[in-house]
């Protein structure tokens, strides 16, 4: 077991140091704004969406590993999905991480997110690792709100 807890480390380290979709998209078409005060993670969430697709999701900020990479990852699997099952996606993970699911879902089926399941055992950085979801869901409802996990 703790080999494979190394590996989930190694990978989300990856994310970290090496972010996926980092940056802005000049062809996104809505954006959100995130923030974990408890954390100082800050980042922006750009959405291309067309025809009821998520074409393209990006992101930039700052903030700790944890955020970083589940920024990273989250852009790998919400890319090309339908909006339906984006939101499906978000609902799944969000649920997941914070046991809202009454354990019916875990990250062990959701492909790449898998490594991020052992932040469920420290509830303070389940914040860090759904702040880039939640500003995702505000991007993807067009709200011009910053999200704030607190």
């Amino acid at each position: 077991m703790s080999e494979l807890r190394d590996l989930y480390q190694e990978v989300i380290l990856d994310h970290y140091r090496r972010p996926r979709n980092f940056g802005k998209s000049p062809l996104s078409n809505r954006q959100a704004n995130g923030h974990n005060p408890l954390c100082g993670d800050k980042l922006t969430v750009y959405l291309r969406v067309e025809d009821g697709r998520v074409e393209e999701v990006t992101f930039e900020g700052a903030g700790c590993a944890i955020s970083v990479a589940s920024a990273s990852l989250m852009t790998e699997m919400l890319k090309g999905l339908s909006v339906a099952d984006a939101r499906a996606l978000f609902e799944r993970f969000q649920g997941a991480m914070t046991g809202a699911n009454d354990g019916v879902d875990s990250l062990e089926d959701l492909d790449k997110l898998t490594v991020l399941s052992g932040v469920k055992e420290f509830p303070v950085r389940v914040k860090c690792a759904t702040l880039a979801w939640h500003t995702f869901k505000s991007a993807l409802d067009e709200s011009h709100e910053t999200v704030v996990t607190e």
